[in-house]
């Protein structure tokens, strides 16, 4: 297969079957969206240390390397800022934790409890994010296959729990489920759409490469740290963190596999 056709699947799995799966884990006990949190915080890793990073440093400057990878990790945490600022003045109504639902509670914790978050909101959102996923996918493709593979496990993995939480938000919001179902899926086209353009912004910019590759590193090191890690906090009992280890060993696993068996 050719880069372009390895993105364009690759894409369609971060996007469009990532929202179906997603729509069929709603059906599933809350637990199970816990559990794919732990997984996608190790694949994530997996990606970014296993993958990206080595392969950034690989083809340009170490220390130009760690410098992107350094503002990539302060300017997404300020994108997080605004985002986070303009959802509390948007909406200033506030439950009590002990009013949430077990489902609730799943659903907060990979970011999809606030309910106060419109649906066009999510919409938009979403589509921002899936396009630099796409971006993201094109890029490693382009550097290596293996990378592209680890990259788009890592993807898909954080992808579906922060899709259940969407789902769950739009249906909230006044939306049917097939219409909420529908939606999801256009969004999801927006990864497809990312990754045809970072394949036709890098095909002939190779020298690009490694600071695409470094930022990308920053944006899932950023979502693995600073969003899914905090969540799997909230239940601090022994066997659960036990779990939740062998789960994220379980993501590394998969990434470092994917590396052994397609590197030549």
């Amino acid at each position: 297969m050719t880069p372009l056709a390895h993105i364009v699947a690759a894409t369609l799995a971060g996007g469009v079957l990532a929202t179906m799966a997603a729509a069929g884990t709603l059906a599933l006990h809350p637990s199970w969206v816990s559990r794919l949190v732990s997984f996608a915080v190790g694949a994530l890793l997996g990606a970014v240390f296993l993958e990206l990073l080595p392969h950034a440093l690989e083809t340009g400057s170490a220390q130009r390397v760690m410098i992107t990878v350094l503002v990539g990790l302060l300017a997404f945490f300020l994108l997080e800022k605004l985002v986070l600022w303009r959802h509390a003045h948007g909406h200033g109504e506030h439950r009590d934790d002990a009013e949430e639902t077990e489902h609730e509670h799943a659903l907060h914790a990979i970011g999809g409890g606030d309910q106060g978050r419109s649906g066009l909101m999510i919409l938009i959102g979403t589509s921002v994010h899936n396009f630099c996923d796409g971006v993201v996918i094109a890029a490693s493709f382009l550097a290596d296959t293996a990378l592209g593979i680890a990259a788009t496990v890592a993807i898909v993995s954080h992808a579906v729990p922060q899709q259940v939480g969407d789902f769950a938000v739009l249906m909230h919001s006044g939306y049917r489920r097939r219409r909420a179902f529908a939606y999801n899926v256009a969004v999801g086209l927006a990864t497809l759409a990312g990754g045809l353009a970072g394949y036709y912004a890098l095909a002939d910019m190779k020298q690009a490469l490694s600071t695409v590759l470094a930022i990308a590193a920053a944006s899932l090191l950023y979502v693995a740290v600073a969003d899914l890690i905090p969540s799997l906090h909230r239940r601090p009992e022994p066997l659960e963190t036990v779990r939740q280890l062998a789960l994220i060993g379980l993501g590394v696993a998969v990434i470092a596999s994917a590396h052994v068996l397609l590197e030549p």
